[in-house]
C-alpha cells in the first residue's frame, strides 16, 4: 500500500460512528503529509460530503443479500502532488438514472455555472426524505475543481455498485 500512495482504505459496513472514526484518521494522516492548511481543509470538506452521502444514500436493504463487510469501499490516495478519493457503495437500480443524470449535469458546468447552480439549489431550500438538499454532488465538484469520475456496475436487477473518484488538485 505504501508504494501505491494509499493513505488509508476501508472496506466494510457503515455507521455514523465509523464515519466519525474515518474522518479523524483522515485528518491525522493529512496533518502528517500536507503542509498547506487550505488543501487539508478542502480535502477534509470533500471527504465529509462524500462519506455523508454514502451514509445517507447507500442501499441499506442489501444487508439481506450481502455480508455487511461488503457495504462500502473507501480509499484516500496521494498521486504525485494531487489527492484522490475513491468510494464505492451499492445503490438501488431505480436511483442509477437520476444519479448519473445529476453527475453528468454537474460535470458539464463551468466553475461559474457550478457556483450559480449551488446558489439556486440553496434558494430552492427543499429537503429530500433522506435529509439532503441536493447540494452534495455540486459541492464536491465545486471544491475539487475537477470533473467527477464515476461508474455503475450492475450487481443484480435491483442494485448496482456505484464507484466515484474525486481528484483534488493541490496547484
Amino acid at each position: 500500500m505504501q508504494s501505491s500512495n494509499v493513505l488509508m482504505s476501508y472496506k466494510g459496513s457503515v455507521s455514523n460512528d465509523l464515519l466519525t472514526s474515518l474522518l479523524a484518521i483522515a485528518q491525522y494522516k493529512l496533518d502528517g503529509i500536507e503542509q498547506k492548511s487550505v488543501i487539508k481543509k478542502k480535502i477534509f470538506s470533500i471527504l465529509v460530503e462524500i462519506l455523508q452521502n454514502i451514509y445517507h444514500h447507500f442501499a441499506n436493504t442489501l444487508k439481506d443479500k450481502l455480508l455487511e463487510d461488503d457495504s462500502i469501499t473507501f480509499l484516500l490516495m496521494k498521486v504525485e502532488d494531487d489527492y484522490m478519493i475513491v468510494t464505492g457503495n451499492y445503490v438501488a437500480a431505480g436511483d442509477v438514472y437520476l444519479l448519473r443524470k445529476r453527475i453528468d449535469e454537474v460535470n458539464s458546468l463551468s466553475a461559474e455555472e457550478l457556483k450559480e447552480k449551488y446558489r439556486e439549489q440553496l434558494n430552492i431550500g427543499s429537503v429530500s426524505p433522506k435529509g439532503g438538499a441536493g447540494l452534495g454532488i455540486i459541492d464536491i465538484a465545486r471544491k475539487s475543481n475537477n470533473k467527477l469520475e464515476y461508474e455503475f456496475v450492475e450487481y443484480d436487477a435491483d442494485y448496482s455498485f456505484f464507484n466515484l473518484t474525486v481528484k483534488i488538485s493541490t496547484s
